[in-house]
């Protein structure tokens, strides 16, 4: 499994010119290549082919006076950025194609040196490496110092250096990883997720959402009016606009530490663990809609789902049709109507229940039942189409019973 490592860098006022230098140059030849494609399409001339894209943009540009400050950085990262306009390209090509799942694709647009984030990347051929002091090396920049919060599980294909709206760097490696399987375990598990607690388990373990939006809205808002009262264009308005980045990395933060964590440890404990496949495209269109975002719903199950690949666990999404909440966990039967605010109620088979863990139980039972047995098949058994002849129930007979 390949995975991406991120770190913390940390490099000095030099670096600092260098790294910006490097993002602007890439940007502009990812903005040029864009450019004279465009251009090619509005005079009928035929698409141009990225070798000659790269030609154009790069080779014959540094032999320009307008072009000559590309030789300062490294080729590597600008030939990393065609090749991500070339990537966009293909992208929105089997989009309008039909041959991308999902919604469709804008084609690409052009880069911006007041985007929230600039990124250039290093391949194998740029020959970045790591130091035997723990820096990184990068051609043309230098010796950068990372915060290594752990250690690279195997030898990284490639580097992103990342700079984000709160002007901090970082530094993404690709790495293939081995799969570290856990020992097998009995417990399965499935798992409610809501607004007032973030998940409920089938064993009745409820865990509190900890709302970090709503915790940090004050400060968000303090940020925000002090933003608004700044001039455009000014040097205070620029600080005013790290400041409220700030803000919000914070909370970003905060809810990737928050997801990975949990997930972690509920992996470690389940053999299985099977979740509701919500839609939280459409919730976000309800009045709810920023608690919601807040919970963080798809950060926390992408996280269940590679961590499980990852481990040896089972990991699989109920249909968001099934009616969990609305079925008795006990003898089956389903419920008309179940509104929000109904948050226990009692069947009339007797047993009280709780909405939440109810639902979490039934969630359970439904992963257990569309996982395949060992034979491949499904647990539970689809229905079956009559043959042509096959005799069958007259609909105006009254039914049998095999009493």
């Amino acid at each position: 499994m390949r995975l991406r490592y991120r770190y913390r860098l940390s490099p000095d006022a030099a670096q600092r010119q260098a790294l910006a230098r490097a993002f602007g140059c890439a940007r502009v030849v990812f903005n040029d290549g864009l450019r004279l494609r465009q251009e090619a399409r509005e005079a009928g001339l035929p698409y141009v082919s990225d070798g000659e894209l790269s030609k154009r943009v790069i080779t014959e540009a540094k032999q320009t006076p307008e072009r000559a400050w590309l030789g300062e950085v490294s080729a590597v990262l600008l030939q990393q950025a065609l090749a991500d306009l070339n990537t966009a390209y293909r992208t929105f090509f089997d989009s309008v194609a039909g041959k991308r799942k999902g919604p469709k694709v804008a084609p690409p647009r052009f880069r911006s040196k007041k985007d929230n984030r600039q990124a250039i990347r290093f391949t194998r051929n740029a020959r970045f490496s790591i130091t035997a002091g723990g820096k990184l090396r990068l051609p043309k920049i230098g010796e950068v110092p990372v915060r290594w919060s752990r250690t690279l599980s195997s030898e990284p294909s490639s580097v992103t250096v990342i700079k984000d709206a709160a002007g901090r760097y970082f530094a993404s490696f690709v790495v293939e990883t081995a799969d570290e399987r856990l020992p097998r375990v009995a417990a399965e598990v499935g798992i409610d997720l809501g607004l007032t607690h973030f998940a409920v388990t089938s064993d009745g373990r409820k865990i509190d959402n900890p709302r970090l939006l709503r915790r940090a809205e004050r400060r968000l808002k303090k940020a925000q009016q002090a933003l608004s009262r700044t001039v455009k264009g000014s040097a205070n308005r620029k600080k005013a606009v790290v400041k409220v980045a700030r803000a919000h990395a914070r909370v970003a933060d905060a809810h990737r530490d928050f997801a990975h964590k949990l997930s972690a440890s509920i992996i470690c404990d389940n053999q299985a663990v099977y979740v509701e496949n919500l839609s939280v495209r459409g919730l976000a269109r309800t009045r709810p809609a920023r608690r919601v975002h807040d919970a963080g719903w798809s950060q926390f199950t992408a996280m269940l789902e590679y961590k499980a690949a990852r481990h040896g666990r089972t990991f699989a999404k109920i249909d968001r049709w099934f009616p969990s909440s609305k079925l008795c966990s006990a003898c089956g039967t389903v419920q008309d109507k179940m509104p929000l605010h109904v948050r226990s109620w009692t069947c009339p088979c007797g047993v009280v229940h709780d909405r939440d863990v109810n639902a979490a139980i039934n969630i359970l039972a439904a992963g257990r039942a569309d996982r395949p047995n060992t034979c491949g098949d499904p647990v539970r058994p689809p229905l079956a189409v009559a043959r042509v002849g096959e005799a069958g129930t007259h609909s105006k007979l009254p039914a049998i019973s095999a009493a």
